[in-house]
């Protein structure tokens, strides 16, 4: 993995943390994102000092805000003019619906449309960069899920647990679609279930429990470096292994229509 720039979304905790040393390890010129400056600079040092990369920086935004995701991806643009992965694993867990500067549902406008805008942001940069891949993390929530276009972002009734899970599959549903919007670019999207992980998220959503970090991030690490997965893409993993997803996240209509809602959400024009 040296030479290769890779960033990773929601580095500075548990999963995120976890696949940043790893990939620093390997070599890879890892860049940190956070949503606290203080926090990145600890998670680099650290990374720094445990694995002797010195090619690591960091950038701050809270996925909160769609303009400083707007702002982040300028500021990748302006440093680098390469990037060969992008880990779209930044999320969050909330019991009470909560609304964000952009009027939009936290959990909604985190765990999916930063990752929507800022994917799309940057998708020059990885085509240049070609083969570049993009690694999203979802959960096996995902299967219970189903998205209500009349609720999407719980405008009528609110579930925390719903909410979550919902993004998960809008997770998902994002990677096939992009990766089959993405054939012949030289760019794969993948996704996956990273397992029940001891994260701040499975406290606050379960109450707890989880195996350790190490093995949250193989699957992450796995997709980001493996050769074995090079020209692999649209698919779901679990354990490093292809899996099977839900059926709701296989269905064509569901997902190109869950794309244009999200496309007028973002303000975005489809060029992809």
């Amino acid at each position: 993995m040296r030479d290769k720039v890779i960033l990773i979304t929601g580095a500075t905790d548990d999963i995120g943390r976890q696949t940043a040393l790893e990939l620093a390890r390997l070599g890879a010129r890892v860049l940190v994102h956070g949503r606290s400056e203080a926090r990145c600079r600890a998670v680099v040092d650290e990374i720094r000092r445990r694995t002797g990369n010195e090619n690591l920086e960091y950038f701050v935004a809270d996925f909160a805000s769609l303009r400083q995701v707007r702002e982040m991806a300028a500021k990748v643009k302006a440093r680098h003019d390469r990037l060969h992965v992008l880990i779209n694993n930044a999320g969050i867990f909330l019991r009470e619906r909560r609304l964000t500067e952009d009027g939009l549902e936290t959990t909604f406008a985190v765990n999916h449309l930063a990752h929507f805008v800022l994917t799309r942001l940057l998708l020059d940069l990885l085509k240049a960069s070609a083969p570049a891949r993009i690694v999203v993390v979802s959960s096996s929530t995902h299967q219970s899920a189903k998205v209500d276009f009349g609720n999407l972002q719980g405008e009528k009734r609110y579930d925390g647990y719903a909410a979550y899970a919902q993004t998960k599959l809008g997770n998902v549903l994002f990677t096939y679609e992009l990766a089959e919007r993405l054939k012949g670019t030289g760019v794969t999207a993948n996704c996956l279930h990273p397992g029940v992980i001891a994260t701040k998220m499975l406290r606050t959503g379960w109450g707890g429990g989880g195996r350790g970090l190490e093995e949250g991030a193989e699957t992450p690490v796995y997709l980001a470096s493996s050769p074995e997965v090079e020209d692999v893409t649209g698919k779901y993993f679990v354990r490093k292994q292809e899996r099977s997803s839900s059926s709701a996240s296989r269905d064509e209509k569901l997902r190109k229509e869950f794309w244009k809602v999200s496309e007028r959400l973002a303000k975005i024009t489809s060029t992809v």
